[in-house]
This record gives structure tokens, C-alpha cells and sequence, in this order.
């Protein structure tokens, strides 16, 4: 158990910044998910910047790695440029 009070208000300082960051990765991930399974490109268009600015901030919060942000935008950018496109 933490002696010091700086120590104990470190654990209270990294339980609420755990939380918010659970919090605010899972909801990228829903988000991501539901642009994946998006099959109608306008729609898939309108969600992709929104998308994008949840994962940079993201990244520059250290949340997730930064090139970790660049290769999922990489992805999802694909994905919608590739949408209506017959296979």
C-alpha cells in the first residue's frame, strides 16, 4: 500500500485517467466497427473524418501508438475508397 501522499494521490490520478481512457477507446472501436460494416459509401464518406479526428486524438494522448493511429486511418480510408467498386 502507498505511504506517501503523493503516492496515494497517484493512484487516484491513474484509476479516473484508466477509466477515460477505456472509456473514449472503446468508443473508437464501436465507431470503427460500425465503418466497417458500412456498405453504402456516401454514409461511410460522412463517418470517415470523424472517425479519423477520434483516432488522432487518440494517438496524441498516448493512448494509442501514433503509428498505430496512422495504419488504422490507412485502413479505414482504403476500405471506404473501395466501397461500390464491383468486384
Amino acid at each position: 500500500m502507498a505511504n506517501h501522499k503523493s503516492a496515494i494521490k497517484r493512484i487516484r490520478t491513474n484509476d479516473s485517467k484508466r477509466l477515460r481512457n477505456r472509456y473514449f477507446t472503446k468508443t473508437a472501436r464501436t465507431a470503427i466497427k460500425d465503418l466497417r460494416s458500412e456498405t453504402d459509401k456516401k454514409k461511410a464518406q460522412t463517418q470517415l473524418p470523424k472517425i479519423t479526428s477520434m483516432i488522432d486524438k487518440l494517438a496524441k494522448k498516448n493512448v494509442i501508438h501514433k503509428n498505430k493511429a496512422a495504419n488504422i486511418k490507412s485502413k479505414l480510408t482504403r476500405f471506404v475508397n473501395t466501397l461500390g467498386v464491383k468486384k
